[in-house]
């Protein structure tokens, strides 16, 4: 893609989402939702293959009928309040639209079956995007209209979201249909505790953009695009299939790790607002995750493949590839359990 024409589009795309961020009017929230959606597009179509056409036309569909469902509630808000404001919903319906439409937006169980096709049609690079900028702008208005939501329907959103993202991710074998199930669990865990502790769903969002870029920049690095092509790469790269491994155990939420941090924190919350029932599901849905991910970390590190070449000069990675951002991202997905307090103070 033509670099000028790369720099209008990420542009566009940083755009959309400040103006969502910014804005108090339901118009200019949908406007900048709007930009974000065709910013994207030309880049998720960028390689003209028929599985790209295919996600991307999957993608615009869904996100356009979610704008126009948003754009329906909030004029439907208008009629009867007479007000245009964000805060100011005061019907069950609009309430309920919105909610419903920002969930189809993000991929929220269940509303999720576009995420898992759409990300598999995808280079890993755009789907990165997808997976972490592109909840932004929804998850802040979903923030900021929580407060007048109806609790039962984000604990339902929040319930079917963790046990789905489970459950579809066991039978997978492709890296980013396992990585759209687990962004579905993902963000079930923020959605849950949305109403109960909004810092929480920050820090929660945090360390999953965090541990889904590292995820992303590994696969992408190693190029693989399968389980069985991941089994091959030990002997390619020893060093980074060990942290590969630790980062899709931190996914999981295992201690001392720092995806450990929001599910210990969000558990402990539902506990404290007297809601056991949930927590304990929640919990239970987290072994689920685990589950694929412990598949993943198998094939990777406990697994020699019959067909892998022993030869490892050939198989270094080329000098071109920046190794700076993925040993970063690794650092803190590996290494801020420790930093749990001061997380929580920025996060207030």
């Amino acid at each position: 893609m033509n670099p000028h024409v790369l720099i209008i589009l990420l542009s566009s795309l940083g755009l959309g989402t400040t103006l969502t961020f910014a804005s108090s009017h339901w118009l200019l929230a949908w406007m900048g939702l709007e930009i974000n959606t065709l910013a994207i597009i030309p880049l998720m179509a960028q390689h003209h293959h028929p599985r790209a056409v295919e996600a991307t036309t999957k993608y615009f569909l869904t996100q356009a009928t979610a704008a126009a469902t948003m754009l329906f509630a909030s004029t439907t808000n208008a009629w009867i309040t007479g007000e245009w404001s964000i805060t100011h919903l005061s019907h069950p319906l609009p309430i309920t639209l919105i909610t419903l439409a920002l969930a189809l937006k993000i991929g929220l169980a269940p509303l999720h079956f576009w995420l898992p096709e759409v990300l598999q049609g995808l280079d890993l690079t755009t789907g990165l995007i997808l997976s972490t900028w592109q909840k932004l702008a929804p998850l802040a208005l979903l923030m900021q209209i929580a407060p007048i939501t109806q609790p039962t329907l984000l604990t339902t959103l929040g319930i079917t979201s963790a046990l789905i993202g489970g459950w579809g991710g066991l039978n997978q074998t492709q890296l980013r249909k396992i990585l759209a199930y687990s962004s579905i669990a993902h963000l079930g865990w923020m959605i849950i505790i949305l109403q109960l502790a909004p810092n929480l769903t920050l820090l929660a969002l945090g360390t999953y953009i965090l541990m889904t870029s590292t995820a992303f920049l590994t696969f992408k690095m190693t190029t693989s695009m399968k389980i069985s092509t991941l089994a091959l790469s030990w002997s390619k790269t020893p060093t980074l299939m060990t942290t590969a491994t630790l980062t899709m155990l931190s996914l999981g939420g295992l201690p001392p790790l720092t995806g450990f941090t929001p599910k210990w924190l969000i558990l402990q919350e539902l506990t404290k607002q007297g809601l056991p029932i949930p927590a304990t599901i929640m919990a239970l849905t987290a072994l689920l995750n685990l589950y694929f991910y412990l598949r993943l970390c198998y094939s990777m590190a406990l697994t020699i493949s019959p067909n892998t070449n022993f030869a490892t000069t050939p198989w270094r990675l080329p000098p071109t590839k920046t190794t700076l951002l993925t040993a970063s991202t690794t650092s803190m997905t590996l290494m801020l359990l420790p930093l749990t307090p001061l997380m929580l103070a920025l996060t207030l």
